[in-house]
């Protein structure tokens, strides 16, 4: 089987000298809450909206800021979802972090923590801090490592299973309540002709998505938190395999089957977008791109429901698959307080109410950066929807060691396509787990 260029990027992530080589050099460096700014010189920053309908918004509120402060260039390095890992393996391997760098939650962030790469910012944005009472406070506790502060929360993000309404009615179907009616909803739904659920795994993270939202219904928390870690993992509980064998029964009923693996993540949202699928497992941060004024499918249209746990689920049935993303500050930078400064600016109430409505719909963590007269309803809806979860359920290529997302990311691949039974992947992930908790 050949992996996706992202399992590559996730692979080689163990090769980003995050925690060895001259980042390790690095003593820490710790953020003064006092520090004098200055309004001068070029700050640069990677960025995770590299896709064309998010773009704008880094360069509109990096043009506001340099009107305010013209002594200042902002150099904007913007990458996709798909993208940002293989450019920050990039940067990191040639030791030319930006400023400013988009980060993921868990293992991933935990990695520039070790290797010294991150900011302390626990007394500029701790939640007794007047930046941080402006925050979510579990947001920013999602970037909490060993009892310090090291990103700043920009969107809150979680995974919904998006329905085409017409499409429901059309097959006498309703919102399933359990995953085993979400099985027979894509048999009536494929009777009918309609394409139940539209899926490309050609990036591979899509299928981790259905999988880790699977696991925290099957699995106990403590479990799974357990398994995250190598020194201590030992991926024993059946609803592992149980998760895997439900996922494989969602591909073989309710999608393309092994062809997915070659049909890309943008082209299923598409699929949906132009009611040529019924359903498409999506992040919140999607909504406003699913279902617009210029698609075909229009917001009246559209809904969305978690993906529902089996009737016999032994884990956490109140969990949801999600977690804030990011951004951290370069203990290399020249120029730290005057990026705490912009970050702080992107995420003040006026900016963070642009990036929560359309045409961005991405979620502000700002606890004043939403605005239900402006947002899309659907948002706001899921945000609601977000607060109600008993867990936010990590994404596992990021919650999870480099070796063993990687493992995760090649094995549902094959999984998918075939050639690998649940049992089979679970091995796969057990070995790249315990060749971790030997190196350490």
């Amino acid at each position: 089987m050949k992996r996706s260029s992202h399992v590559v990027a996730v692979a080689a992530a163990s090769a980003l000298a995050l925690s060895a080589g001259p980042g390790s050099a690095r003593e820490a460096v710790v953020a003064d809450p006092n520090a004098k700014v200055e309004y001068s010189g070029t700050l640069s920053i990677l960025t995770k909206f590299g896709l064309q309908q998010l773009s704008p918004y880094f360069v509109n509120v990096a043009k506001e800021y340099e009107k305010l402060h013209p002594g200042v260039k902002i150099e904007l390095i913007q990458e996709s979802d798909d993208s940002v890992k293989g450019k920050t393996k990039t940067l990191v391997a040639s030791n030319s972090l930006p400023d400013i760098y988009f980060s993921w939650t868990g293992s991933w962030g935990e990695n520039f923590v070790r290797g010294n790469r991150a900011v302390d910012l626990t007394k500029v944005v701790g939640p007794d801090t007047p930046w941080g009472k402006t925050l979510s406070p579990a947001a920013v506790k999602a970037f909490e490592y060993n009892g310090k502060l090291y990103g700043i929360p920009l969107y809150l993000d979680a995974k919904f299973m998006g329905y085409n309404k017409p499409a429901f009615e059309k097959a006498g179907v309703g919102v399933p309540a359990t995953f085993e009616k979400l099985l027979e909803a894509c048999d009536a739904l494929r009777k009918g002709g309609t394409t139940p659920i539209s899926l490309g795994n050609k990036e591979a993270w899509p299928a981790v998505h259905y999988a880790g939202q699977l696991l925290a219904y099957n699995v106990p928390t403590a479990t799974l938190e357990r398994d995250f870690d190598p020194a201590r993992a030992k991926f024993d509980d059946p609803g592992y395999v149980a998760s895997l064998a439900q996922f494989k029964a969602l591909v073989d009923r309710c999608t393309d089957g092994a062809a997915v693996n070659g049909t890309s993540y943008a082209s299923s949202l598409q699929a949906f977008s132009n009611a040529d699928s019924a359903m498409y497992y999506q992040e919140i941060i999607e909504f406003d791109q699913a279902a617009s004024a210029d698609t075909k499918l229009k917001g009246a249209d559209f809904g969305f429901f978690r993906l529902p746990p089996p009737a016999a689920a032994k884990g956490d049935v109140k969990a949801i698959e999600g977690a804030p993303e990011g951004y951290m500050i370069n203990t290399a930078s020249k120029k730290i307080p005057l990026a705490i400064d912009f970050m702080k600016f992107v995420t003040a109430p006026e900016n963070a109410r642009v990036l929560s409505a359309p045409p961005y719909g991405q979620p502000s963590a700002a606890i004043d950066g939403a605005s239900e007269a402006t947002m899309n309803p659907a948002v706001v809806a899921g945000l609601k929807d977000i607060a109600s979860a008993s867990y936010l359920m990590p994404w596992l290529d990021t919650a999870n060691t480099p070796r063993v997302a990687a493992a995760w990311l090649s094995s549902l691949q094959a999984l998918v396509g075939g050639t690998m039974t649940p049992e089979a992947v679970m091995a796969e992930v057990k070995k790249a787990s315990a060749a971790d908790a030997k190196r350490k």
